[in-house]
């Protein structure tokens, strides 16, 4: 956070000492707290460790060591702030809440000086998180790609800017927090889910075979019950108490598209699993997906394409709006799609798809193995190591091995292309892009992790059209046309576009509420065991 070294800073607090005149007392043990901080014992306040141990000693010296929170009512303000942490779904605990809580009436100049050190660096602390997140990505993804710096201007003067705010909270949410509806979203279905929560929660429902409009159950009621807390359509009551009636099929088809299910309408075995989950648990996960986005939405472009792989979906944003969206399957869970971001620089028409080592290790040689008409019947043709292709008549496909196989494998165009008829290209190391399918029907399951890494987009034609900016010469209808025409075509983007392939388990919607979705990559558990953990320094400086 802070590039300048703990000894150039004391040389300069000398320095600075040598040509200051008399300190006044308060100020005076703000420099000992300063200068002991430096020197590496920074856990002199109350036993509480700081954070910012070369910021704090520069950012006090360079006004004297005056105190930061000696103005009527201010202190009292920060503790506000900071206890306001939990709308964000921090806590606050780490920022020095319960020792700063005991001191509201410090009278001594030892005592202001050690609650001002300590009450600045709870704010460095929350600014810190609230910008960054409180766990850095790389501990849990070592090929997190996104960029993670504070802010985009000096500490100090951020700091400065900060303390000198009319108020605290607004300077907070609007210059560090993340911006725009989907993080204020996710904070409102948090207050929301909380305050279900502390009204009980709702009840469970037992389990039994799967139900459907017009059966009579004695479950029925709980259904009901468990349903009407969080679906204010629903008459809690229903006319008649055991009976399925449409208007309960109705709110369960709600559930279920809220749950990422078959929205059927039916009670099986995998929506009476989501109706039973806590809660707490779908707090949590609020609380983990609060921290995915503060780990995102800072200072991104204007116009950007997101894929949430655990939502499976796609959006274009443009200026804050939704410009398209389309549904995608992702990879198998044991052929993650990766997170990263990536800069969509071209597309290619009538694609080859040249079949990554992983894959024709795992899949494609024993299918050669076993069928050696398999290459002819996916239109695939083998080539050796300058590009050229080989006879397969002159090679016995029945006896290949992944150890004895010194070939490419490249299917040529056409309809049964794995990439369909057109992909996107942001040139990646993980060999993963947005691409057409020819699996078609699997975009119906709401469920849909069936690819081997790359993202297969349901609604491609609209998406390049909209990225190529060009609706006269690269219509919708007339790149279809141009495909009949083309084996095989490169178009470059005039504007490129960053893309983001991103992980959500839960989302806010364009209603209002909220949805969840699976941890189809059981990943959330680590994200919230990191969010459990006490502070930690990460680096800040």
């Amino acid at each position: 956070m802070h590039s300048i070294s703990r000894a150039l800073l004391l040389i300069l607090l000398f320095a600075h000492l040598g040509l200051a005149q008399a300190l006044e007392p308060t100020e005076e043990f703000i420099r000992q707290y300063s200068e002991a901080i430096l020197e590496g014992n920074d856990g002199i306040i109350a036993g509480q460790r700081v954070a910012a141990t070369a910021l704090l000693p520069d950012f006090y010296a360079r006004r004297n060591f005056q105190p930061v929170w000696s103005k009527p009512g201010r202190f009292q303000e920060l503790l506000q702030v900071l206890q306001g942490s939990r709308e964000h779904g921090l806590n606050p605990a780490d920022y020095h809440f319960t020792a700063l809580s005991e001191w509201p009436d410090a009278t001594s100049p030892a005592q202001l000086a050690a609650r001002d050190v300590l009450a600045t660096d709870a704010l460095i602390r929350l600014g810190y998180h609230l910008h960054l997140g409180k766990i850095d990505p790389v501990d849990l993804d070592p090929d997190w790609n996104l960029t993670r710096r504070l802010h985009n201007e000096e500490p100090v003067a951020l700091l400065e800017r900060a303390i000198a705010a009319p108020a605290l909270s607004t300077f907070l949410d609007t210059e560090l927090a993340p911006s725009g509806p989907f993080y204020a979203g996710l904070r409102a279905a948090l207050s929301r889910y909380r305050e279900l929560a502390r009204n009980g929660g709702w009840p469970t429902v037992p389990a039994g075979p799967t139900l459907r409009t017009g059966d009579r159950d004695a479950r029925i009621p709980a259904l009901r019950a468990r349903l009407s807390v969080t679906d204010p359509e629903l008459d809690k009551h229903g006319t008649d108490p055991q009976l399925f009636d449409a208007d309960l099929a109705e709110a369960l088809k709600r559930f279920q598209q809220q749950h990422g299910l078959d929205a059927d309408g039916a009670m099986g075995a995998r929506t009476l699993e989501a109706l039973n989950v806590p809660v707490e648990a779908r707090i949590d996960q609020l609380l983990v997906n609060l921290e995915r986005t503060r780990w995102v939405f800072r200072d991104v472009e204007p116009r950007y394409l997101v894929v949430n792989i655990a939502g499976f979906h796609a959006y274009l944003i443009d200026n804050g709006a939704i410009v398209w969206d389309s549904r995608v399957q992702v990879g198998k869970p044991f052929r993650q799609t990766p997170v990263f971001k990536a800069n969509m620089t071209y597309l290619v028409l009538n694609p080859t798809w040249t079949v990554p080592p992983t894959i024709l290790r795992n899949d494609i040689i024993p299918r050669i193995r076993k069928d050696p008409n398999y290459l002819a019947s996916n239109n695939m043709v083998l080539l050796d190591r300058s590009g050229k292709k080989i006879d397969t008549s002159s090679i016995d496909l029945g006896s290949v091995t992944p150890a004895r196989f010194p070939y490419t494998v490249r299917q040529e165009p056409g309809l049964k292309n794995a990439l369909g008829r057109i992909k996107f290209m942001f040139p990646n190391k993980h060999m993963v892009y947005l691409h057409d399918t020819p699996s078609r029907s699997l975009f119906e399951q709401a469920e849909r992790t069936f690819s081997s890494g790359c993202i297969r987009v349901e609604q491609p034609f609209s998406l390049a059209t909209i990225l190529l900016g060009d609706p006269v010469n690269w219509s919708e209808a007339s790149i279809k046309e141009q495909l009949t025409r083309t084996s095989n075509e490169t178009v470059s983007l005039k504007n490129p576009v960053t893309v983001f392939l991103m992980y959500w388990t839960s989302v806010p919607d364009s209603s209002g509420g909220v949805r969840f979705f699976n941890d189809v990559y059981a990943r959330d558990k680590a994200v919230l065991a990191g969010l459990q953990q006490p502070f930690r320094n990460m680096g800040l400086r």
